[in-house]
């Protein structure tokens, strides 16, 4: 067979290129380079080059896209990708048209068509009809290459970028902390670019990344060298919130429902749009591990049709977040209906709290919203104080029975039937016990709570198919299984000592806890205590079984804010879509490890994560270590989780993350994204305060910040190893030392000897596992100035309610004649200034003037003026717009008014100093005597 060196058109030279082991070739008049031989190609010759722009719509052709085996093979080269050759430096000539060098997995301008002409001479347009400009089988995707590629850029730059020396779109600018106060607009922002190498993505599709609310990594470029990491002292890992709620106007995730599940077979990599086609399209190559895999036979057709489908269509090739219907060999068992076994505390303090008729109203109110659209769903429940009470619903009756066991040393069920029961069939019962079981514990006083014997038989009523167990607790566990002692100990408060309170003070929780997760069974923690109840210790069991904690101190449902937001909370939980039977995994490109694992699940192996169910909005944080040398342009980072839907069917969701590589610090430093970097800072401070001291914790986060000024100021300002009157950090982590001075403000870690230990722990089980969207307001509040503001704020826009400008976290910006709201996605502060006119007060409170105004917990009358409804408007927005169920209490709170609730309201201005804790000025000072070395 001829060489291709003897096979070339006029004006084209070959060169054997040493390195490669392949031919190099040049067109002899302009100088340009490229790997696959070149081809007349009759179509495109008196055509100039150009880009072709991402379609408007996806196209949906009508057969499976035909490759010649050879040009394919020419194109892509062997199945090991060759290094680029010393031709990438080359210097075009002066006016030559733009260079198109060969990048593994980009079809440069025209010249994949040109293959396909060559190949196919005669060939009718693959589209059918004449298109005006080829869809390229790679052309660059949304967020990279062309969109980030201002015209005009001369042809060397573009060299260089594709191979990856200079990282486009990432410009690092920095910032001195001691003159740019924070702003906290900045926090709205995205996060960095991710400027990935042209031609890494098949797809142009926007969404072929996954978006930053599902999955996030600290660093939106990484380094190729864990000694390049370690310079930066940027903490690498990732933040997962695999089930986020849908907001209106979020794009759905597109669901496969064909059961063609292309895989890799080394490393189990779901087929994503950052894998390359190869030998003629009939196989695939890994982009993790770079494995060849066969594309499976069914992957181009389209089964609802029954016809060949459009394989460049595929919802798993243009979107980084997908689900697929799995088929059975990814069951162990059919797939289990919903389960839900209430627990409810019907002691003395539980009945007259009215904890209870809350509950069973609020149960009663959303029966039908409960998951149960096949009928299958089952669900029980159990009433203890210091005896268990069991309830037959037998299906069709309209009364129920109830079964006392006063023996709770040996937990038994008292019948074998009846207890666990079909929702749809025993309605009638159902709604019966739940409308009459208040009043049938009404004038109970037994005080004690048996709740691990309770946990047990709820644990034998279901273990055979798993599910959610709802605990409904008011008072300490005292007797049987589990029983806790009041451990509470105001000496021990802000000492070294104090981290012991947050740590479990029996071992029966957790090893239930691991129980339950191996049966498939989760726990919900519903906490309402007027006094000690130890969250720390109740909170492992959805800790270890991917549930959650809900604490309501002090609760008492005559108050209706109370019995409102626990009921609105309660509600929502009911009604939540929940995942079962999960399992969670992190796979990674080559020499990326994942090393600590941080949020709700219990560790099974090294990295599989298990989860008997998977709430909503729910989110988890992964270390990642870089083992060795990443040679590669971009990694991978894709998490796949395999559950049962509540609707009884077998599903796996999969995020994938492209990020480029980069040996260059400054990128580096452009590619972090401080709200990912403040998440996963707080999920590793609650683990070092429970591991260690409360102070480890403090001075840990402390010492990141300084570590991280440290590394640039030495590595990216002139002043270098000596000591500057200036704090240097880039633009893009302005905000960090903020947030991270909320941190170590927020209730959860902050020095004080005044906070009790539920409240610290409670605190605790919200940063390790709020979503970014909920954490960052939770340790940096919103302030927005009320009585002032603009007249449109409050009124609908085209995106909802238009929200006021968040203001600094300071009280230099508190007014005496103002109204302003604080919020922390928890807690709603409304303060009052002592001058505010009685107009303003009659105008949002319906009261004559300041002094009748009563301060605390209260719910905001809606009037008839546009004020109120302004400030009602601003309210509910801040109810509403974030994901999660919270519903967050108001608080009036008037300037002169309970030291108490002033204080508290003010501790969310975390830019003041409070107690011993530093202001931010203060705080930047400290960072800064630290960076240069000098003690404070």
């Amino acid at each position: 067979m001829a060489s291709p060196a003897q096979q070339l058109p006029p004006g084209w030279a070959a060169e054997w290129d040493q390195n490669a082991q392949r031919y190099l070739f040049i067109e002899t008049a302009t100088g340009r380079t490229q790997w696959e031989p070149p081809f007349p190609d009759p179509e495109t010759m008196n055509r100039a080059p150009s880009a072709s722009p991402p379609p408007a719509q996806p196209q949906h052709h009508t057969k499976r896209r035909q490759y010649a085996a050879g040009q394919t093979q020419a194109y892509y080269g062997a199945d090991t990708i060759a290094p680029p050759g010393p031709a990438y430096g080359a210097v075009p000539a002066p006016g030559a048209q733009q260079p198109q060098l060969f990048t593994p997995g980009l079809a440069g301008d025209g010249q994949f068509a040109q293959q396909q002409v060559a190949a196919q001479p005669g060939a009718a347009p693959y589209y059918g009809g004449a298109q005006p400009e080829p869809e390229y089988i790679n052309a660059p995707g949304f967020g990279q290459g062309a969109p980030y590629q201002p015209p005009g850029v001369n042809a060397l730059a573009d060299q260089f970028s594709q191979m990856n020396v200079a990282q486009k779109g990432l410009r690092l600018f920095t910032t001195n902390l001691l003159a740019a106060p924070p702003d906290p607009l900045e926090l709205h922002r995205p996060p960095p670019d991710i400027v990935l190498p042209q031609g890494s993505c098949l797809s142009n599709s926007p969404f072929a990344n996954a978006d930053s609310s599902y999955q996030r990594c600290t660093l939106n470029a990484i380094p190729t060298s864990h000694s390049l990491l370690q310079k930066s002292k940027i903490p690498l890992g990732l933040v997962i919130t695999p089930y986020r709620t849908l907001k209106e106007g979020d794009e759905p995730v597109p669901l496969v429902t064909d059961t063609v599940i292309a895989r890799c077979r080394r490393c189990r990599t779901y087929i994503n749009p950052y894998v390359q086609f190869i030998d003629g399209g009939n196989r695939w190559r890994c982009c993790m591990c770079s494995m060849s895999n066969e594309v499976p036979q069914l992957f181009d057709w389209d089964q609802v049709r029954n016809q060949p489908g459009d394989r460049w269509a595929r919802a798993e090739l243009n979107h980084g977040v997908v689900e697929f219907v799995a088929p059975t060999e990814y069951m162990v068992r059919p797939p289990q209906p919903a389960v839900y076994v209430f627990l409810i505390d019907v002691s003395h303090n539980a009945i007259q709290s009215g904890m209870v008729a809350t509950a069973t109203r609020t149960i009663l109110e959303n029966l039908d919203r409960i998951p149960n659209e096949d009928n299958r769903t089952k669900v029980a429940f159990i009433a203890f104080d210091t005896s268990l009470h069991f309830f037959s619903l037998p299906a069709g009756a309209a009364e129920s029975s109830m079964l006392v066991v006063s023996d709770i040393d040996d937990v038994f069920l008292p019948k074998p039937t009846d207890l666990l029961v079909n929702l749809t069939e025993s309605r009638p019962a159902i709604e019966n016990l739940m409308s009459r079981l208040n009043d049938m514990f009404q004038d109970n006083h037994t005080i004690g709570s048996a709740l691990g014997p309770a946990l047990q038989a709820a644990f034998k009523m279901m273990a055979h198919i798993g599910g959610k167990i709802q605990v409904l607790s008011a008072s300490l566990p005292s007797v049987g299984a589990g029983a806790l002692k009041n451990r509470e100990d105001p000496k021990v408060l802000g000492t070294s000592k104090e981290s012991t309170l947050l740590q479990p003070a029996s071992p029966f929780y957790k090893t239930f806890a691991i129980e339950c997760s191996r049966a498939q069974v989760s726990v919900d923690m519903f906490l309402f205590s007027s006094g000690y109840q130890d969250v720390a210790t109740l909170a492992c069991l959805p800790h270890y079984t991917a549930g959650q904690t809900y604490y309501y101190p002090a609760f008492n449902a005559s108050r209706t804010e109370d019995a409102i937001k626990f009921a609105h909370e309660f509600g929502e939980v009911l009604a939540m879509p929940i995942m079962l039977e999960a399992v969670m995994r992190v796979r990674a490109s080559k020499n990326l490890r994942m090393s600590a694992f941080h949020g709700n699940f219990f560790v099974r192996s090294t990295d599989l994560l298990a989860m008997p169910s998977v709430p909503q909005d729910l989110s988890y944080a992964i270390e990642i270590q870089i083992e060795d040398n990443i040679t590669a342009p971009f990694v991978v980072l894709q998490t796949a989780v395999l559950h049962t839907t509540c609707y009884g069917e077998r599903r796996i969701r999969v995020i994938t993350t492209a990020l480029p590589t980069t040996n260059n610090l400054s990128d580096v430093f452009a590619s972090a994204d401080q709200v990912a970097i403040a998440t996963l800072l707080a999920n590793k401070a609650v683990e070092r305060s429970l591991t260690h001291k409360l102070e480890d914790a403090r001075d840990a986060v402390f010492n990141k910040m300084v570590e991280i000024l440290s590394a640039y100021k030495a590595s990216m300002t002139a002043a270098g190893a000596g000591a500057s009157a200036q704090l240097a950090i880039s633009e893009n982590m302005k905000m960090l030392p903020a947030l991270l001075l909320g941190l170590l403000k927020n209730v959860g870690i902050r020095q004080s000897a005044q906070i009790p230990p539920d409240l610290r722990a409670y605190a605790q089980c919200l940063l390790t596992s709020l979503p970014s969207q909920v954490l960052i307001p939770y340790i940096y509040p919103n302030f927005y100035s009320l009585h002032n503001m603009p007249p449109e704020c409050g009124t609908v826009g085209e995106h909802g309610i238009i929200m006021p400008q968040p203001l600094p976290l300071t009280s230099e910006r508190l007014e005496r004649h103002g109204l302003f709201l604080i919020e922390d996605g928890q807690t709603i502060f409304l303060w009052v200034g002592r001058d505010a006119v009685p107009q303003l007060i009659m105008d949002v409170f319906n009261l004559p003037n300041y002094e009748v105004l009563r301060g605390g917990k209260t719910t905001l009358p809606v009037l008839d003026n546009p004020f109120s409804q302004r400030v009602n408007a601003v309210i509910q927005k801040t109810r509403e717009m974030r994901r999660g169920v919270y519903y967050p209490h108001l608080y009036v709170v008037k300037e002169d008014g309970e030291p108490p609730l002033r204080l508290w309201a003010l501790s969310c201005l975390i830019q003041d100093r409070a107690d011993v804790l530093p202001s931010y000025q203060q705080f930047i000072s400290q960072l800064r005597d630290k960076v240069n070395g000098s003690s404070y």
